[in-house]
């Protein structure tokens, strides 16, 4: 397919299935116009990258639907100049997407082969502001922190203590929470004296891979 009809599937993808959602950070929408989402998916995916769903990437393991990337992005409020941590690094698009819209970007991937590539790709592609990194999601990037933004893009039965230390007061989370099928998207927001938690909508992640011990 044309590169040029690639761009016009991504943005009616933003248009219709995203901003048509109710996301309307001009700035996330604008990088998600810019990103080539079909980049960072297998070859034979291509073609279905600008659907309204998730998509397998190999291993396990998917990229999400683009309304969640779009809603999860969003929800952090990231103005340009923050420090963002990612847990599951997985195709790459989603840290793209933050490497557009924050100051320095740290993404961790636990599985090697999806993390090296992801790499390969994202460093093609000129992003000097990222860092991906093969690693345990659950003990988080604690020489880089405090992060100001931490992102977590598969399903922890519960929130990982070290990734809510390596929250920058005032800072923001948002993670898919709960063992099986369904879990809850929560954005946690650190005060100095407590970690104040609110449900957005109830998603289907897959499982976050490693353990905290």
């Amino acid at each position: 397919m044309p590169e040029s009809d690639f761009e016009v599937r991504r943005h009616q993808m933003v248009d219709q299935q995203i901003a048509g959602r109710g996301v309307t950070d001009e700035r996330v929408l604008s990088a998600m116009r810019g990103v080539p989402r079909h980049l960072f998916m297998p070859q034979a995916q291509r073609r279905e990258a600008y659907a309204d769903h998730p998509l397998p990437i190999g291993s396990g393991q998917t990229i999400s639907q683009p309304y969640i990337v779009g809603l999860m992005t969003a929800l952090l409020e990231l103005e340009g100049t923050e420090r963002v941590l990612e847990i599951g690094t997985g195709s790459g698009y989603q840290a793209a997407v933050l490497a557009e819209l924050a100051g320095e970007v740290y993404s961790i991937e636990i599985i090697e082969s999806l993390g090296r590539e992801a790499a390969t790709l994202l460093e093609s592609l000129g992003y000097e502001n990222l860092e991906v990194r093969i690693g345990n999601g659950y003990r988080g990037w604690p020489e880089a922190a405090p992060f100001d933004a931490i992102i977590v893009t598969a399903a922890p039965p519960e929130i990982p203590e070290a990734l809510v230390e390596q929250l920058a007061v005032g800072g923001r989370m948002i993670v898919p929470v709960g063992a099986g099928g369904v879990q809850d998207l929560a954005l946690l927001t650190k005060t100095p004296t407590q970690l104040v938690r609110t449900s957005i909508v109830p998603v289907r992640f897959v499982p976050m891979v490693g353990d905290d011990e």
